[in-house]
């Protein structure tokens, strides 16, 4: 019998039984005759939650825009409010979760979650107003990221302005529980919102606080920093803009993202395997590596620049944020010279990562603080600095103009201004820090006697160093360090690489301060014709902490940042460098608000990669870094001088005293 016949024998019964089978099935599923007893369904046309017992009242509402488009929002009622002001955040993280944190018959554990200041919006009585922006969950309309203001870059009627301000509208028109007020806070993208809440803010808009937000993308802020490409927020790009509802997701190919970043070559080859070119962030992020106007029209600081001051505003800053540490400081920075009343324009500075303010604040990673700075920040600064602009007969607050967490010491410091050392009798003095021989750092500037010019290192793009421990994953976890924690890991397993220049000052005989943005100047060359430069000024604590054993020689980067060199010259166009040339370059880290205590050292670290935090430079000039070959990533001789006249040093702010 051959293999066909075989087969046929095995198949035509069984066909027959199938069919067999299929129309005893179809007889049975036939529907019943017209006089056949039927078992009703026991659920409900339409189920009414009994909320009886509630101490609080949800209605889901959608407010119409002026174009048209309807966007989802939760409101949520303090069981028998009257005259309550409205505590307004506008999100693209899906409204009804953040209102949903738990199913309860109180408001709180509703509540007790991401962007929900809950102290705050329970002790004062607030009712609160969750909003989907347009295109995200809930809300209908086009979603495009933080979408700009109508103009250039937005031909529509509409932008995020518009929506505030329309909500708002509805708001005061529609709740009677309310006074009429509303303020509006949010933390990183639902802080980018209280932004941009202030272009032609509604009249009802009494206070705005943004937390964290994103300022400018380019800059420092989620995108790149001074150029280089925060690749590690890829996956964050693909599920927010994929769909609606977030509902695809960024997959892995391997255990540790070091490994599948760096097997997928260039960023734009990794967007390409996982295609992410079918998002339009994603290619505008390609068509746009270089701070041009697409970049420059966005930068909040710079659009509100340009407003009058209409809304009071409190902005929140972590002085470990890990996503965005440029944009509050520098929101104030542009603010605070049109503030000639000193009234309008407020800064708080927290040893916080991002988003802590809202949480326990009592430590951050090995960091312990001595109290709950997220509890103080909501409690003594956020709720009274609400409860003036939004309820009568309220007392004006004492809320200084800058409320700055002064860490080394662990101590709320009340300001007059930022940067600023202290309350009164101290300056600012810029002070260099100089690199010199033998690995030493020292208030002196090198010497001829020193004898040696430069110190060198080789960097391999095929073996990058991590930005955490590894194995690292995406927003999550990276050697048992979370994504939230990473800006305070320990660096003592990346100072003994080879390719990390580590420079060490002598023990500190007297506390030092430093308050404001240390400034890297570095006379470098590269054998290569591009090179990154990563810069970390680092608390160096004692061999032994008798207080906290673990703290025992630990490593803490109190400012750090990178600078892509092809934008030495010019930011909005790149060029190559000159091979094996020595060259200045110039750049802002994050603030700091830090006492290096006695006992302790300073240590800089300088190196080339800081991966997958940051994509790789090829170390050879190419037209667009996404899209640079294999053959384009070249080991370099990377060298640090620090000779008379070639003289690297960071710019510290020094705190000093009469």
């Amino acid at each position: 019998m051959t293999s066909s016949k075989c087969l046929r024998a095995i198949t035509v019964p069984s066909l027959l039984f199938a069919s067999v089978l299929f129309a005893g099935s179809a007889a049975a599923q036939a529907p019943p005759p017209a006089n056949a007893e039927t078992l009703p369904s026991e659920m409900p046309e339409h189920l009414e939650p009994v909320t009886d017992s509630f101490d609080y009242t949800r209605r889901e509402v959608m407010i119409p825009m002026r174009d048209g488009t309807k966007l989802h929002t939760v409101i949520l009622i303090p069981k028998g409010a009257k005259n309550a002001p409205m505590l307004l955040t506008r999100t693209p993280y899906n409204a009804t979760e953040l209102t949903t944190h738990s199913y309860s018959s109180h408001l709180g554990p509703n509540l007790n979650g991401y962007d929900n200041a809950l102290e705050v919006i329970l002790e004062g009585g607030y009712i609160r107003v969750v909003q989907d922006i347009r295109g995200k969950y809930g809300s209908e309309g086009d979603y495009v990221m933080t979408r700009p203001l109508r103009g250039p870059m937005n031909p529509t009627t509409v932008d995020h302005a518009t929506d505030t301000y329309d909500t708002i509208d509805w708001l005061v028109k529609n709740i009677p529980e309310s006074n009429g007020r509303v303020g509006i806070l949010g933390i990183s993208y639902d802080g980018f919102l209280p932004l941009m809440a202030l272009v032609n803010p509604h009249p009802a808009l009494k206070v705005s606080v943004p937390m964290n937000p994103m300022v400018d993308g380019w800059m420092g802020d989620d995108w790149f920093h001074n150029g280089a490409f925060r690749e590690e927020n890829m996956p964050y790009i693909y599920e927010q803009e994929g769909t609606r509802k977030n509902e695809q997701h960024w997959w892995t190919s391997n255990y540790d993202d070091y490994d599948m970043y760096l097997q997928a070559g260039s960023a734009g080859e990794l967007g390409r395997r996982h295609g992410l070119q079918q998002v339009g962030f994603w290619n505008k992020i390609l068509a746009h590596p270089s701070y041009d106007s697409f970049w420059q029209q966005q930068a909040m600081d710079k659009i509100l620049a340009a407003q009058l001051l209409k809304v009071p505003t409190m902005l929140v800053h972590s002085l470990w944020d890990q996503e965005d540490i440029y944009g509050a400081p520098a929101v104030y920075k542009a603010l605070k010279p049109k503030d000639t009343s000193n009234n309008m324009i407020f800064l708080v500075m927290g040893p916080w990562h991002h988003g802590g303010e809202i949480g326990d604040g009592s430590s951050l990673g090995a960091l312990k603080f001595g109290s709950d700075t997220g509890l103080y920040f909501r409690r003594e600064i956020l709720a009274p600095f609400l409860a003036q602009y939004l309820k009568d007969g309220v007392p004006k607050s004492d809320t200084a103009t800058v409320t700055a967490f002064e860490t080394g010491t662990n101590t709320w410091r009340h300001l007059s201004s930022w940067p600023s050392g202290c309350t009164s009798g101290c300056t600012i003095r810029r002070t260099p820090l100089y690199l010199n021989a033998g690995l030493k750092l020292s208030l002196t500037a090198p010497a001829a006697s020193d004898g040696v010019a430069f110190d060198e290192y080789i960097s391999d793009p095929a073996k990058p160093i991590p930005f955490s421990g590894r194995p690292s994953h995406p927003m999550g976890f990276a050697n048992n360090v979370p994504w939230a924690n990473w800006l305070v890991d320990d660096q003592r397993e990346v100072s003994s690489r080879p390719d990390v220049l580590v420079f060490v000052s002598d023990p500190l005989t007297s506390p030092m301060k430093i308050s404001g943005q240390p400034i890297a100047n570095l006379i470098a060359s590269t054998s290569g014709t591009d090179s990154d430069w990563v810069v970390k000024l680092i608390d160096l604590y004692p061999d032994e902490v008798g207080a906290q054993e673990d703290m025992g020689g630990y490593q803490l980067m109190i400012s750090a940042d990178i600078f892509r060199g092809r934008y030495r010259e010019s930011l909005e166009n790149p060029k190559a460098i000159a091979s094996d040339t020595p060259l200045p370059y110039h750049f802002a880290l994050p603030n700091a608000n830090h006492v290096f205590l006695s006992g302790h050292r300073i240590m800089v670290q300088i190196q080339s990669t800081w991966f997958p935090l940051y994509d790789r430079n090829p170390q050879t000039f190419v037209p667009n870094i996404f899209l640079a070959k294999p053959g384009d990533y070249r080991k370099a001789t990377q060298r640090i001088y620090h000779a008379p006249g070639q003289a690297t040093f960071i710019d510290l702010p020094l705190v000093t005293t009469p």
